[in-house]
């Protein structure tokens, strides 16, 4: 093969020193990106900076780029960074990708329509779980959660029901030597009285969150599971004390049970025993 041959069907140096700088960048405008996701007030150029552990000039050329593409925005009044509309529309196709998602917000609409409380999914992810979908109260008082935010397994109605039907090895590891930590006075606080709260989850169905999360607040949920009978995510009920007593808990829990019953047979999954 000739020089010129040669040259020609190898990679220049000098391109793959490009290439990896380029990964590098992208890297790190992913990783700016998922800060700023988590703060939804916005985050100052030395704050997403010092987070990214990134030169401030390095930090601006990258978010610079990200908003030259609609990925994040800055506000002029006090100069702080937040996400923007592309990454609503790139989320948003995320969750109508995944199937349960897709198909569970006609019947989150039937239970706020059949309670007149606001219905909602979530799945679990690591200790927490995550809200993807939500359809609201009709009325004026009633409780509200923004989609991506999170909750503790231990501390929320949803979470529990996540918790309870986990494989009992995996919830133990998940819960070795973690603090519980209390939202409110309510919340459960130590193992003991978790695990005896998973056992009457299992035996009733459904979980009830009585001011556990939020004072002031009531919520039912209950799984919806997989092919192999395992939690996929879990959809709630969820109100103000005053609408949902204690005597309602039990009468929306057989209804949330239900509900998620029907998601789980519609997507082809196996309610266990």
């Amino acid at each position: 093969m000739s020089e010129v041959k040669r040259r020609v069907a190898g990679r220049p140096a000098s391109a793959t020193k490009a290439s990896g700088s380029h990964s590098q960048s992208l890297v790190r405008g992913l990783t700016l990106l998922e800060y700023l996701s988590q703060s939804p007030r916005g985050l100052s150029l030395s704050e997403v900076a010092e987070t990214a552990e990134l030169a401030p000039s390095t930090t601006h050329r990258l978010l610079q780029a990200l908003q030259s593409q609609g990925f994040v925005t800055q506000e002029n009044e006090q100069g702080l960074w937040r996400i923007d509309v592309k990454m609503f529309r790139i989320g948003n196709s995320f969750l109508e990708a995944r199937d349960f998602v897709a198909t569970s917000r006609p019947f989150l609409r039937r239970l706020t329509q059949a309670t007149g409380e606001t219905a909602n999914l979530g799945i679990r992810d690591g200790d927490t779980a995550v809200f993807l979908a939500q359809n609201e109260s009709p009325q004026m008082m009633r409780m509200i959660t923004r989609l991506g935010s999170r909750a503790p397994l231990h501390a929320s109605g949803v979470g529990k029901a996540l918790l309870a039907w986990m494989p009992a090895d995996e919830r133990a590891q998940l819960l070795e030597g973690r603090e519980l930590v209390q939202a409110t006075d309510n919340t459960l606080a130590t193992t003991v009285s978790l695990q005896d709260e998973m056992a009457r989850i299992r035996a009733d169905g459904f979980a009830c969150d009585r001011e556990e999360h939020a004072i002031g607040l009531h919520c039912v949920a209950a799984c919806i599971y997989d092919e192999h009978g395992s939690p996929l995510a879990a959809i709630s009920v969820s109100g103000p004390m005053a609408r949902i007593p204690e005597a309602r808990l039990q009468e929306l829990g057989g209804l949330v049970q239900a509900t998620a019953a029907e998601i789980t047979a519609q997507l082809g999954g196996r309610v266990p025993v």
